[in-house]
């Protein structure tokens, strides 16, 4: 994959007016109208006639020229512009579901232009390679976290939302991250902020409670993550405790 991608405006129209963002999001509009015209070549360039099937490595290429954001966003566009017609029976309700976790905004005349037009079933051919390749990907999802919305994240193992990360950071290493502190790491707080240390390489930032999915669940803890967790634990039960008196600082 290349290191970035043009960034995608995940909001309407009328919303970029609002917020003085009619450029950014024409500019996103632009690139999701080149990302659909090129799933149609590849569906076209890679459509076997003898089998009525998409040839392997059909999506490959639109990954990696638009990234896995801007053709899931493009790809969701296409499955809702696709219920409107008659051919809507013609995808399975899996792959509907699929695509509702993508919000595409109601954009009046621009979303039919960025809708893939191809056939219902290599449309969902194409998707299904798209989610073959995320999954070979091996990202922490909700599936891999404790279940439950009102978690402490102090001391805890966190998997951080791709949404959040750039693509070129899509590895489970950049991930998982020790909650270590932050008003956010409670779930009654009103602060959001998130002091937290990346298990891959040890980078210490700030984060929003919302930038994770949740609680990683420890019987999908990797064993490089449980030996850098250790040696982080271990480091700070050395570390001597401040004296209790003496001068204050001011």
């Amino acid at each position: 994959m290349p290191g970035e991608f043009p960034y995608l405006y995940p909001h309407s129209s009328s919303e970029a007016q609002r917020s003085g963002e009619t450029q950014m999001h024409m500019d996103s509009f632009y690139e999701n109208v080149k990302c659909a015209r090129a799933i149609e070549q590849a569906v076209r360039d890679h459509f076997d006639e003898a089998n009525e099937a998409l040839t392997d490595g059909c999506a490959q290429a639109v990954l990696e020229q638009f990234g896995f954001k801007r053709v899931n966003f493009v790809l969701a566009n296409s499955l809702q512009e696709l219920q409107k017609s008659s051919c809507k029976h013609l995808v399975s309700d899996e792959t509907y579901q699929w695509g509702r976790k993508t919000f595409v905004p109601p954009d009046g005349k621009f979303n039919r232009y960025f809708a893939a037009d191809t056939a219902a079933g290599l449309l969902e051919s194409f998707i299904r390679q798209t989610r073959d390749a995320y999954q070979a990907l091996g990202m922490f999802g909700p599936e891999h976290c404790v279940s439950g919305d009102d978690l402490d994240y102090d001391g805890k193992v966190l998997v951080l939302s791709p949404g959040t990360l750039k693509e070129s950071h899509w590895t489970p290493r950049d991930q998982l991250w020790l909650g270590e502190g932050g008003f956010g790491t409670s779930p009654h707080a009103r602060g959001q902020a998130v002091y937290a240390t990346c298990l891959g390489d040890g980078e210490q930032t700030r984060w929003n409670r919302s930038d994770f999915t949740g609680v990683l669940d420890e019987q999908y803890l990797p064993a490089w993550a449980a030996e850098r967790l250790a040696e982080i634990q271990n480091s700070q039960q050395k570390q001597p405790e401040a004296p209790s008196g003496g001068m204050e600082m001011t």
